[in-house]
Order: C-alpha cells, then structure tokens, then sequence
C-alpha cells in the first residue's frame, strides 16, 4: 500500500513538472509558441467539456446551454491569456497565472490548517469556508506582489480577493459538473493528475475577466489617445 502511495506521488510529481517546463517554456517566448500552447490546451479542455456534459444527468436545456457555455468560456479564456502576453507582457501573464496558483495553494493549506464549516458539501466535500477565505488571501498577496512587478501600477486590493474568490468558483462549478456527470476526473489525459480541465478550471474564468477587461483597458487607451 505504501509503495503504490509512493508510486502515485512520483507519478503526480513527475507529470506536474512536464506540465509546467513546458507551459513555462511557452509563456517565455511567447509569440507562436504561447498561441499554440493556448490552441492545443483550449481544443483539450472543450473535449473533456463535452464529454462531461455528455455524460451529466440534465432536465430541460441544461445540457445545450452548458454546450454554449462552454465554448464561450474556454476560447474567451485563451484569448484573454493571449492578449494579456502579447500586449502587456510574460510577467502580466503571471500575475494572472500567479493569482490562481496562490489561491490553489491558499486553501489547501487553510483548510488544512484550521478546518471547519464545509463550503458545499454536496459538490466537493472536501472544500472549507476556511479554504475559501485562505485562498483569497492568498490571491490578494500575489496580485499585489506580481502586480508590482508586473507594472501594473495601482491595482486594487480587493481585485485579488475577486480573483481568488472567481478562481475557486470555477473550481466548484467543474466540481458540480462531474458530480452530475458521475466523475472523478474530467479525463485521464495527465498521469496522476485526470484532465486538462481539472488543471485550469480555477483559470478560465479569471483569464476570460482579466483578459477582457484589458482588452477594454487598451481600446480606451487608444480611443483617448
């Protein structure tokens, strides 16, 4: 039994540096590379979208209105990370990235830490109140702190707590879909790891905000001047 848990966890370790090498080498050069990476994930994550909603117990509509919504999501998402890269740069892209990162970490460790009242115990079981607001936190300091860097001069507070916030709603909203869908995972695309999906359910909403709202930022810049 402890050899296998050993086994999994090299497996898991083993897949996330893979991923992040070569997510990494992407948002360094930009470009084509990052364009393709964004091309190939988007396709990847509306399969398992699809298969999800496929597979989902749904009255009505629900299943064509998750079919729309879907495709909204996850292009709108890769268009804003694009956007966000190739206008205001590799750090700006990490900020965006950094912030669900952080909230990631935030609540696993939070929720770890002190416990508590469940967040949605008949979506994800595992998630606290306490996670909620570590996450967030968590989100406020990276913005702040990558923001900085980043140029991105004057941000908000409380906009990190949003992200935070946004990131972990998106993590529950996948979380609902593979409840109804009868899942562990949206896939079995990464070793130890499910699918793409269940990797950057937390990023599609903040990326499609974030990339939105700079690319407003940008024609009102260009409109003023």
């Amino acid at each position: 039994m402890v050899t296998a848990v050993k086994s999994d966890l090299w497996v898991r370790a083993g897949s996330a540096i893979i991923l992040f090498a070569i997510a990494g080498a992407a948002l360094w050069f930009g470009g084509i590379a990052f364009g393709l990476l964004l091309l190939i994930g988007g396709a990847l994550v509306l399969v398992e979208w699809f298969q999800l909603v496929k597979r989902m117990t749904l009255g009505g509509g629900g299943k064509a209105a998750l079919n729309i919504l879907g495709p909204i999501l996850v292009v709108g998402a890769m268009a804003g990370l694009w956007f966000v890269r190739d206008h205001l740069g590799m750090t700006a892209a990490l900020w965006v990235f950094g912030m669900v990162w952080a909230t990631d970490i935030g609540a696993y460790f939070a929720g770890r830490a002190f416990g508590g009242a469940r967040l949605a115990p008949k979506i994800s079981p595992s998630k606290t109140w306490s996670g909620l607001v570590g996450g967030m936190v968590a989100a406020l300091i990276a913005s702040a702190t990558i923001g900085d860097r980043a140029g991105i001069i004057g941000v908000p507070l409380w906009i990190g707590l949003f992200m935070g916030l946004l990131a972990q709603l998106g993590d529950l909203g996948e979380s609902w879909m593979k409840r109804r869908a009868g899942v562990k995972d949206s896939g079995k695309l990464i070793p130890g790891h499910g699918g793409l999906f269940d990797r950057v359910d937390g990023v599609l909403p903040v990326a499609l905000l974030l990339g939105g709202l700079a690319f407003v930022g940008q024609v009102a810049v260009r409109a003023a001047g």
